[in-house]
């Protein structure tokens, strides 16, 4: 009853950063990029165990912005898609 969407994300199951919306947080529990681009969303802080929250997105959706440790950082709906969160 009432959650029953065919694409819902079960309650702290972790899933896409991608996946959230403005005023939404969540905690980076895995890193799942390509290659270099694992390396720099790393260094700009999307590291497992850091909280994020999504701020906003642009006006045709992509890129997303996001708050990480006092910072905010847009990515691509797509490399955003590669970090799994879990809701907090």
């Amino acid at each position: 009853m009432g959650d029953d969407a065919p694409n819902a994300v079960p309650q702290n199951e972790p899933e896409p950063l991608s996946g959230l919306q403005p005023g939404q947080r969540g905690k980076v529990t895995a890193i799942d990029v390509p290659g270099s681009m694992r390396g720099r969303v790393m260094e700009m802080g999307f590291t497992i165990g850091t909280m994020i929250e999504v701020v906003r997105f642009a006006p045709m959706g992509d890129p997303m912005e996001f708050k990480v440790r006092g910072a905010h950082i847009s990515l691509r709906k797509a490399e955003a898609a590669g970090i799994r969160v879990q809701r907090v």
